[in-house]
């Protein structure tokens, strides 16, 4: 199937092409034609199957359509209105802006990242502006986005609710809505306020909820919001991964599992790495002990600025940052192509999350490696997650890199392969694959085993700086 056949605006085929896209992924190829015919969606998909598009491109495409069939009204826009005031010697008013497109995610890089495909798949065409209103952003900045009535706003729930409060934004005018990530902003704790915006846009409007799972609260709320839906699960590689490679290293203390960071990270395949933690204060203290190591290493997390994570980001695109040592929240909407490892530092705390973590990895097709670093007392936390992905995930040893605990814990081979379920170990046997290859150089450098680990509470609620 190509874009041609969905049936797409000629503007948005023309970007399209220009930016090498040539055909739609599967949950493209079904969510698109219903939500041009104005189906209200509830899409299970998984991070890297290309839901933006799944949701933009229709929208782009209805707002195109009814462009050319209706010309602009003629009159003043919000800043010729400001000068004229200005010339007559008034105070301009500020004019709620009303726009015809919500989408809602759970963090600032998502929004960014949505906003930004949206301009690159509207690039060629006029009078539609995508802004991004989220946390970590300065209030008159977002009130001169709000001055110019985009008719898409892509922003996080909780700055959200401070322009609704404040008057700054009206959603009388808004024909469709789109909830990205709705699971993550549910574990998040937006319940309350997606709630209350939902109960603020027309009932008229048309709604597209994506989430990586339909079930449980997440579903109950879909079913309230939208009416009859079609409901599109798309389900296999993107959930297994199939291009990515994963392992479990196991280790016996911090000391141990430090050190063998420090060696993987010297792998020779390594591009570009993130690795996850489960707090920000351990985020700055391994990015620190990592640049002190030698790598270039920065933070990422929720209680930075909105300048400083952009920052980050751009120089994780310019290859200027190694290795980008983040926390699930402040990951969320991350793609760098160059990305070639994801390290499991600490375990997520639901199976969901490691998908979307080692899906940092392998974006486009390309291959990836995802290595887990998992005390031996968190074994069931790797069952959970092989039961969650159907999969079995190696467990590998590195020669001088041993676990101390091998023979009692070590995986027994059985034929045909392990299930998920089986009684786990927590080592390989020796003469098993090792993660580096044998005799691959390693970067001269030394370690960043360097003092006790500091942590605060693991909560992955929301904070203000994801706002």
């Amino acid at each position: 199937m190509t874009f041609e056949a969905l049936g797409l605006h000629a503007s948005v085929l023309k970007a399209l092409t220009e930016s090498g896209y040539t055909k739609p992924t599967a949950v493209q190829a079904q969510a698109v034609p219903a939500a041009i015919e104005g189906r209200d969606l509830m899409v299970s998909s998984q991070t890297g199957s290309g839901k933006t598009a799944a949701f933009m491109l229709p929208a782009l495409h209805k707002f195109a359509s009814a462009a050319g069939q209706q010309p602009a009204a003629a009159g003043k826009t919000p800043n010729q209105e400001a000068q004229s005031a200005r010339s007559r010697g008034d105070r301009p008013r500020f004019k709620a802006a009303q726009p015809k497109m919500l989408v809602l995610t759970p963090t600032r890089e998502l929004a960014l990242q949505v906003t930004n495909a949206t301009d690159k798949y509207g690039s060629f065409m006029k009078r539609v502006k995508a802004v991004s209103i989220l946390g970590g952003m300065p209030y008159p900045k977002q009130m001169q986005l709000l001055a110019k009535n985009p008719e898409i706003l892509v922003a996080t729930p909780g700055r959200l609710i401070d322009h609704m409060e404040s008057g700054k934004i009206d959603f009388s005018q808004l024909e469709i809505l789109v909830l990205d990530e709705a699971d993550r902003m549910l574990d998040m704790g937006f319940i309350d306020d997606i709630e209350k915006i939902v109960d603020a846009t027309p009932e008229s409007r048309q709604t597209m909820l994506f989430s990586a799972t339909l079930d449980g609260v997440v579903g109950n709320m879909a079913k309230r919001i939208t009416k009859n839906p079609l409901v599109i699960q798309i389900a296999g590689s993107a959930t297994k991964h199939e291009n990515i490679s994963q392992r479990v290293h196991f280790v016996d203390d911090l000391s141990h599992k430090n050190r063998l960071l420090d060696h993987l990270l010297r792998d020779v395949t390594m591009d570009q790495a993130v690795v996850f933690t489960a707090t920000k204060r351990d985020a700055d203290t391994i990015a620190d002990r990592l640049n002190i190591a030698g790598f270039a290493a920065a933070a990422l997390h929720g209680d930075m600025h909105q300048g400083a994570r952009n920052r980050t980001l751009d120089g994780m695109r310019r290859g200027q940052v190694r290795v980008l040592v983040a926390t699930d929240v402040a990951a969320r909407g991350i793609d760098v192509p160059a990305i070639t490892h994801v390290f499991n530092y600490d375990l997520p705390k639901f199976p969901e999350d490691y998908v979307h973590r080692i899906g940092r990895t392998g974006r486009a097709g390309r291959n990836g490696v995802a290595v887990s670093l998992v005390n031996h007392a968190e074994g069931m936390n790797v069952k959970r997650i092989e039961r969650f992905t159907k999969q079995l995930i190696p467990v590998d040893i590195i020669e001088g890199f041993e676990p101390k605990r091998t023979a009692s814990a070590a995986r027994p081979s059985k034929p045909g392969g392990w299930k998920p379920g089986d009684n786990r170990g927590n080592a390989a046997k020796p003469g098993q694959r090792t993660f580096s290859k044998p005799g691959a150089p390693r970067k001269e450098g030394g370690s960043f085993n360097k003092g006790p680990r500091t942590g605060d509470s693991g909560n992955t609620r929301r904070s203000y700086g994801d706002r």
